[in-house]
């Protein structure tokens, strides 16, 4: 399998190249020369088969002839080693509960499959890798557990200075050893913006092997789409499900669509939206305008202009009635948020982190319209990492699961700075 990049000015490479690179030298986004269609036998026998056999059949076309298959079945089964269960909340809807790994958080997959599949390929580099990474809460945490004292790799994370919640920000800062975090004076949007002038400085380039772990990266993007399948797998309607995914930099929902264009059957994706509607706006007009981000309560959102959405486009050839046949769009505001998590509580005893009750708001919204579908929402991170926001909503009190019990108690250690490129370049060349 070849990667071309979306800028279509670089040459296509292959899987280890594009995991290494991050991004292609013409700063475009890899995207894989062909997507690969599974069998029908494939979905036909896929509740008799395990996590990581289907979750090894799926990424191998991506990966084949970098990793060796014994090598491959070994980074999946670690990838997705605890339980990602489908949840029924009521009659018509279903929770995919997608934070049961290390850091809580959906983005522990692709995490942990990039991390072991670079720590794979760092073993053939004499010089070290530097992941650089900008979060808005979820990503930061899964890439510094993920990349934890991996040999020959050094992390450094930027966020957003008190646009994270509280356990978040303990995922990212109280590690050490290998993993930097750097405090961003700014938003989401600005950390992105400081990546991307890295990847773009050809002077940094050529000191230092630097690589991306945001979704931007094929091995942090392509793993995703092992949700969809496993979803599926605990699916018991006759119909096909619709899937609603919370939504920021639409890396998820984008392996979703990607899950959907291999052969999975999906009736219908829903992008998930707080305030920050760049994506309902576009379904709407057909203009795409990013804006600059909004804070809300469900801050892993938000994003003012989502890289991954080119590849949702590049899914369809950027034909926009064909993306808006198989897409919905809703913007969901904060106070809308909050009533979800308190009526899906008060109804069904089921406690919603501001993530999920976007997405169930969504959801809900797009059933009301249609007669007999069904549909599942992604629960993309648990709902104790935002227990500022949740509990005075449920008044209750979140039992505090016991892996967080020693971060949170932990010391923050992070660099505070302001958004400014020359500061972050003299951290980075500082880490190796």
């Amino acid at each position: 399998m070849k990667f071309y990049s979306l800028n279509k000015k670089s040459p296509a490479v292959d899987f280890k190249e594009a995991t290494i690179r991050g991004q292609a030298s013409d700063k475009g986004l890899y995207f894989p020369e062909h997507i690969p269609v599974l069998h029908k036998r494939f979905f036909e026998t896929i509740r008799e088969m395990d996590n990581s056999e289907i979750a090894f059949h799926v990424i191998r076309p991506y990966v084949e002839g970098c990793i060796p298959e014994a090598e491959l079945r070994k980074i999946v089964k670690e990838t997705i080693d605890f339980p990602i269960p489908l949840v029924q909340v009521n009659d018509r809807m279903f929770s995919l509960e997608l934070y049961h790994g290390p850091t809580l958080a959906f983005k522990d997959v692709g995490a942990r499959f990039m991390s072991r599949c670079l720590g794979y390929f760092s073993r053939e580099k004499e010089q070290k890798v530097v992941v650089l990474v900008a979060t808005s809460g979820d990503t930061g945490g899964a890439v510094a557990h993920g990349f934890y004292n991996v040999e020959g790799v050094e992390v450094v994370i930027l966020y957003p200075s008190g646009k994270v919640s509280a356990v978040q920000e303990k995922q990212l800062t109280t590690l050490g050893m290998n993993i930097h975090t750097l405090e961003v004076e700014g938003s989401f949007d600005d950390c992105q913006r400081l990546v991307k002038q890295a990847f773009a400085d050809e002077e940094l380039q050529r000191e230092i092997f630097l690589t991306s772990a945001n979704s931007i990266n094929v091995a942090r993007w392509l793993p995703q789409q092992f949700y969809y399948f496993l979803a599926y797998k605990q699916w018991a309607e006759s119909t096909p499900p619709v899937f609603c995914v919370p939504s920021g930099n639409f890396g998820n929902i984008c392996a979703g669509i990607l899950a959907y264009v291999s052969g999975l059957p999906v009736k219908h994706f829903i992008a998930a939206c707080n305030a920050n509607d760049v994506v309902p706006a576009f379904l709407q007009t057909g203009q795409y305008r990013p804006k600059n981000a909004v804070a809300t309560i469900s801050n892993a959102m938000d994003v003012g202009d989502p890289s991954n959405f080119i590849r949702m486009l590049e899914l369809f050839q950027h034909k926009w009635d064909d993306l808006h046949e198989i897409l919905s769009s809703y913007s969901i505001t904060d106070d809308e948020t909050k009533l979800t998590i308190q009526k899906v509580y008060k109804q069904y005893a089921y406690v919603l982190d501001p993530h999920g009750a976007v997405a169930y708001a969504s959801l809900e919204r797009y059933l009301n319209s249609v007669k007999d579908d069904r549909g599942i929402f992604l629960e993309t991170a648990h709902p104790v990492k935002f227990y500022n926001i949740v509990e005075p909503v449920i008044h209750k009190q979140i039992t505090m699961p016991p892996a967080l019990n020693e971060i949170v108690s932990g010391e923050k250690n992070a660099v505070k700075v302001p958004a400014e490129y020359k500061l972050i370049k003299d951290f980075i060349r500082r880490t190796t």
